[in-house]
């Protein structure tokens, strides 16, 4: 939700605790207090009159004056984009109230209404607009050069007036500061355009006519225009002059039409136009949300439930308390929470770091109310298992280098509106900055830079065995020294060694974390019937289904680690195939510990005990319940203290003598069942997709180092070295930073969605929406 201070990661394990509360609010102090709830943005409201069309509702008339307002708006809107201003982002407060307001959008609506008011008149106006258009342009440009060139004058000018100025003060400060103070006065400026024939003339004769007390600046418009008036194309000169004194406005202004010179208004008071579409959409808001209240029968208040979170009923109350004082109501808003059985909203309270990797989880489906939510070990799992992928600490420098730019430029990127995928890329981007980071350190694991091994942390142990030893295409390597402290050993890259070891490695390292994952996974399942819905037959399935996993991929897993301790040469696959073909044969050289046959057979019992134990007893036990709840031994509890909801596995049915379908609920364990024992063994083969793609971003990036960059710097040639320093740069970017980037992303992605969060993540509540203004407008942005 809203984005703040950084939370702890256990905040995001489970959501926010909700209440339902009612609000009594006054008639007279009813708008302003939807209004200070909008701002604060904690009080998601419930429809109360969901019987009643909009036409019937008591605000409909008010909504009917907003959306007119506001279609006004959107028309000067529209008028203002299409001759080129941008409305301002500065917050300008505005004393004008709904009426008000309502009586000046009229007034400029009927004017505008009566400049368009035929034809001819709209093919001029399209014209005016052409020409408008250009004279922002080049005064804009002018104003820019005169701001940035008197740039230190204006900050002392400000100083010395308060900060008030306007953006035309800056062009006669070298005059106006040799001049007495009180004496300054603000110049006017009249801007247009002006035929070019008539331009020399036009000037003389104001310079004449005003005594040379004006400032004239032209500019040459590149392409002719079609003049308003005539409907021809004709060459015109941009023209802004500045004056000083009614009198010379009013010359100006005779010579400006004489000569046939267009003006047209060069306003800098843009922010309070844009303030106003603001004011606007909130009002009608406001009304929006004041319609879902209902009246009770003194018709003197009215009444709103909502959802709110626990830790801002203080909030709420200040809030309501302080709309009370403003609007000078006698009687306060009445604040109640009530008892409801009804699922309540989730809300994780998230930041710019979290809130990414809440949207990743939330793309799969919103957690329950008080579920375990995956997005707290999304932080760091999600990172990791794109570095496995995408392991090499030169790209994850890249990475993490163009990562650092987006967020030194967060303030100016956060403003403004960027293209689809650049939006997607910054919205990430602490994401991403975890990726690179993980990917560096997974890159110093593989001892891969660009594809290329470094003796980091100290020379290799191993050296050739005599002269004639070639590291590039013999293994015949001895250890001379300790073994290489961290990573992979350089002398290993270039060695027909390099290939069965490293691949070796991270295939195992792939069952390794996919079957840690998986087993999380089972136990968030468990945590989630425990403490969210006291599902007792979840939690009964709990012990079969860690049984089933473990004693065939978690042995594998344990088989995997004592080969690595041990440096066994023992053939894994040999051994987990006659576990199950023949597990009475005798291991021999396959053998890693004491006892190691006796422990397959138990753990292959284990495991076809386990099947029965998930199918059989689900069924019965449902049926039990449903008896229990016939004879009135069941119920559901509702803790007020502690806000935690308890309810039933199966709903109560609607009539209490239906009979329980046993079968039905039979062939759904058993394909439950099935289910689990093939995903067990689909998605542990599934995880191998890390060691696969990580092999492949290994050998493209060999591959573009060998046969791009080291084949161009061989011919010994500078053009062709350039060439290949450019097409090493364009594939390495192009390739691996950019497609293997998403590739590794998407996969990593798949990972979370299905392997691990199909464990235990039912995915299937609702967000928090409370109202509020800032939502509401950046929602408006977004759309527009």
């Amino acid at each position: 939700m809203a984005e703040g201070s950084f939370w702890p990661a256990m905040d995001l394990l489970r959501s926010e605790p909700m209440q339902l509360v009612q609000l009594i609010v006054p008639t007279e102090s009813a708008h302003r207090t939807i209004s200070y709830l909008g701002d604060l943005g904690l009080f998601q409201f419930k429809d109360l009159n969901p019987e009643k069309s909009p036409f019937q509702r008591t605000y409909a008339g008010q909504i009917k004056r907003c959306a007119e307002m506001a279609r006004k708006l959107r028309f000067f809107k529209d008028q203002m984009k299409k001759a080129g201003l941008s409305p301002s982002t500065r917050n300008i407060s505005t004393d004008d109230d709904l009426d008000n307001l309502e009586v000046k959008l009229g007034e400029l609506e009927s004017e505008l209404m009566e400049i368009n008011a035929n034809d001819e008149k709209l093919r001029h106006t399209y014209s005016e607009l052409l020409e408008y258009k250009l004279v922002l342009q080049k005064a804009g440009e002018f104003f820019n050069s005169a701001q940035s060139t008197a740039a230190a004058h204006q900050r002392e000018f400000e100083a010395q007036n308060g900060g008030e100025g306007s953006m035309d003060s800056p062009l006669l400060l070298e005059q106006e500061m040799t001049t007495d103070p009180s004496k300054h006065v603000k110049l006017g400026f009249v801007s247009g355009l002006v035929p070019r024939d008539k331009a020399m003339a036009f000037e003389r004769i104001l310079f004449r006519a005003t005594r040379g007390n004006v400032f004239l600046k032209q500019s040459v418009v590149e392409n002719p225009v079609i003049d308003p008036g005539s409907g021809e194309q004709v060459e015109k000169n941009v023209f802004i002059v500045f004056y000083s004194g009614e009198r010379a406005k009013n010359k100006i202004l005779k010579i400006c039409e004489a000569y046939g010179a267009n003006r047209y208004p060069f306003t800098e008071d843009l922010g309070k136009q844009f303030q106003m579409i603001t004011e606007v959409k909130k009002e009608k808001s406001v009304y929006h949300t004041l319609n879902m209240l209902s009246i009770d029968v003194t018709k003197k208040c009215l009444v709103a439930e909502g959802w709110c979170p626990v830790y801002g009923t203080h909030q709420i109350q200040d809030t309501l308390q302080r709309a009370r004082l403003d609007s000078s109501s006698q009687v306060g808003a009445i604040f109640q929470v009530l008892q409801t059985k009804e699922l309540p909203p989730t809300y994780f309270r998230t930041n710019k770091f979290t809130s990414a990797y809440q949207e990743i989880v939330d793309a799969y489906g919103v957690a329950k109310y008080r579920e375990a939510n995956p997005g707290v070990f999304t932080i760091v799992t999600f990172p990791f298992l794109f570095a496995v992928m995408f392991g090499d600490w030169g790209h994850g420098i890249c990475l993490m280098l163009a990562t650092l730019y987006l967020i030194a430029m967060e303030k100016k990127y956060s403003t403004q509106k960027l293209g689809d995928i650049l939006e997607m890329t910054f919205g990430g981007r602490y994401v991403i900055l975890m990726m690179s980071i993980f990917s560096i350190y997974t890159g110093f694991i593989y001892n891969e830079f660009f594809s290329v091994p470094f003796e980091l942390f100290g020379p290799s142990a191993y050296s050739c065995r005599d002269l004639s030893c070639k590291d590039a295409y013999t293994s015949g390597l001895v250890k001379v020294r300790d073994t290489y402290p961290f990573g992979v050993d350089p002398k290993w890259h270039g060695t027909r060694s390099e290939l069965p070891f490293l691949n070796s490695m991270k295939m195992k390292m792939s069952i390794l974390l996919g079957v840690a994952q998986m087993n999380l996974g089972i136990i968030l399942s468990y945590f989630n019937a425990k403490f969210f819905s006291n599902n007792l037959n979840v939690r009964y399935q709990f012990v079969p289904q860690m049984i089933f996993l473990n004693s065939l991929f978690g042995y594998l897993s344990l088989l995997i680690i004592v080969k690595w301790s041990t440096g066994s040469q023992a053939d894994l696959y040999h051994v987990m195939i006659y576990m199950f073909l023949s597990p009475a044969e005798d291991l021999g050289d396959n053998q890693l510990f004491f006892g190691q046959k006796y422990l397959q057979m138990l753990l292959l019992v284990l495991a076809l005990v386990a099947v029965p134990w998930m199918l059989f007893p689900k069924p019965f036990l449902l049926k039990k319940q449903h008896e229990e709840r016939l004879q009135g031994q069941s119920y559901t509890l509702l803790d007020n203290a502690e806000g935690n909801l308890e309810v039933e596995s199966e709903p109560p049915t609607p009539h209490g003598h239906e009979e329980f379908e046993f079968s039905e609920v039979f062939v759904h364990q058993l394909i439950h069942t099935i289910e689990f024992v093939l995903g067990s063994v689909s998605n542990t083969a599934s995880y191998l997709r890390l060691w696969a793609l990580s092999l492949a971003h290994s050998e493209l990036s060999s591959v573009f180092y060998d046969k791009v960059l080291l084949l161009a710097w061989g011919f010994n040639n500078t053009v062709i070295l350039i060439i290949g320093i450019v097409v090493f740069v364009c594939a390495t970017v192009g390739v691996l930073l950019i497609m293997e980037t998403l590739s590794a992303f998407l996969h990593a992605l798949r990972l979370h969605w299905v392997e691990f969060q199909n464990k235990f993540y039912e995915g299937d509540g609702y967000k928090f929406s409370p109202f509020s203004f800032t939502l509401l407008l950046s929602e408006e942005d977004e759309a527009a």
